[in-house]
């Protein structure tokens, strides 16, 4: 077969061409170190994305490979690589200053020509054109959102939670796919009804959220992100690190141990095993003394007390430090029923004080505040904040409550409830010398419920 055969030079050509555009826009733009990295992570972000979307584009007839040699889950490797090259680094780098709304319709142009060109190694199907707007929608604008923000240091929640989604996508996904290809037990793997599908997705849930709520403490918290360049700028002590220090990696290797078992394959499930002895080796102990060196005393008190592993029933805190805050209103029934719920519950390093002594005047809704008042939630948030100061389990509801897209909901509903915003009436709280607001906090204090409850 000679290298004039159009099926050789589809193959080649999406090798090496995606990395001399690559090449090119390097030379051109010359990038920052951020944005190398916002590019890097939007090239892996389309990793599971692509693969995800050629595999959804055989079932539903809108592409398909005629190839042999080289695929994963029946996709060319140099096709899916070149791929998440052309919707990830390359725009990252070249079109960091176009529109969105631009680069997408460059990158749809781009592959409407290029698409039909790809024969005989791609064969399209009558409504290709939907799959290629859905690649859009959920593989390139995600991923140039993520490399936009992560190279300008902003929108920290968003970003974050992109970069886990990346993450997992990689390694619950595109892992086990790869030792799956490996292995030759693809056939027999994948071969699951609806409700098998369902079932795995209920036993990632609880290991995802974990991971999820990790993620997010250390966006909301520690102002920081799980990738090592941009870290955490405070020690992450709350939330779920109150009862275990290493749940980001504790939720990846249950969700590999799970996959291993439900896909049936003792491979991913020992990969896990070996992510597990690998987070507790040479990753822990380096991850131990830049903690240390970052954080001093208070990360060797925060070590001894939690575990890297096994969580705690209780949560942890700082026995010398104030705890946090759950203002509820006096002049409303269903809050201090609220405020009893927690009382009754003996919440650890939690204060319940009337909504009325607040400060601000301004609060409308069940209000939590951290022990040192950098941090700040209503609604069902504080409420999910205020779950975590009782136990484990209590705990998980409140990393739900806290979820994106089930915190807004669980709002909605509760509003509807009868448990919307309304007026709160200030109440001035009196000290030794009167109204102080230097000395309010320890006057509020005594207003706390546990063992009592004032506002009942």
């Amino acid at each position: 077969m000679s290298f004039h055969d159009p099926y050789l030079l589809v193959r080649a050509t999406s090798l090496y061409l995606p990395l001399a555009l690559l090449a090119i826009a390097w030379v051109w733009r010359r990038p920052g170190k951020r944005s190398v990295a916002g590019a890097a992570l939007a090239f892996f972000w389309n990793l599971p994305t692509v693969l995800l979307l050629d595999v959804v584009a055989r079932r539903l007839d809108w592409w398909r490979f005629d190839a042999q040699g080289g695929l994963l889950l029946g996709t060319p490797v140099d096709l899916w690589l070149a791929w998440a090259c052309l919707w990830g680094a390359v725009p990252a780098i070249s079109f960091s200053r176009l529109p969105l709304g631009v680069v997408a319709a460059v990158a749809f142009a781009v592959d409407l020509v290029s698409m039909p060109h790809g024969a005989p190694v791609i064969r399209l199907g009558s409504r290709w054109l939907v799959g290629e707007v859905l690649g859009l929608i959920v593989g390139l604008v995600p991923s140039q959102l993520l490399a936009r923000w992560t190279a300008r240091d902003d929108h920290l929640e968003a970003r974050a939670l992109l970069q886990a989604g990346a993450f997992t996508g990689l390694f619950v996904f595109v892992l086990p796919a790869i030792i799956i290809e490996a292995t030759g037990a693809t056939s027999q793997t994948f071969n699951h009804s609806a409700w098998e599908i369902g079932l795995v997705a209920q036993m990632l849930a609880a290991p995802a959220l974990i991971g999820i709520t990790a993620v997010q403490e250390f966006a909301t918290r520690g102002h920081g992100t799980p990738v090592p360049f941009d870290p955490p700028r405070q020690l992450v002590t709350t939330g779920v690190y109150a009862y275990v220090r290493n749940p980001m990696q504790l939720s990846g290797v249950l969700m590999m141990l799970v996959l291993g078992v439900v896909l049936r394959s003792g491979w991913i499930a020992a990969a896990g095993v070996m992510a597990h002895f690998y987070a507790v080796g040479f990753a822990g102990w380096d991850e131990d003394d830049d903690l240390r060196c970052r954080f001093g005393d208070a990360w060797d008190d925060y070590r001894r007390a939690v575990r890297s592993w096994i969580p705690r029933f209780r949560p942890w805190g700082q026995p010398d430090a104030l705890p946090a805050r759950l203002f509820v209103s006096e002049s409303c029934d269903m809050c201090r029923d609220v405020g009893r719920w927690f009382a009754q519950r003996h919440a650890t390093h939690l204060t319940i004080v009337a909504a009325e002594t607040h400060s601000s005047g301004a609060l409308t809704r069940i209000t939590y505040e951290s022990n040192d008042g950098s941090f700040a939630a209503s609604g069902i948030e504080a409420i999910g904040r205020a779950l975590e100061h009782i136990h484990l389990g209590w705990a998980l509801v409140g990393f739900l409550l806290r979820a994106p897209g089930v915190k807004q909901l669980a709002q909605l509903l509760a509003d509807a409830c009868g448990a919307g915003p309304r007026t709160i009436p200030r109440r001035a709280v009196i000290g030794s010398g009167g109204t102080d607001t230097e000395r309010q906090r320890p006057r509020l204090e005594r207003l706390s419920v546990p063992p009592h409850n004032p506002l009942a």
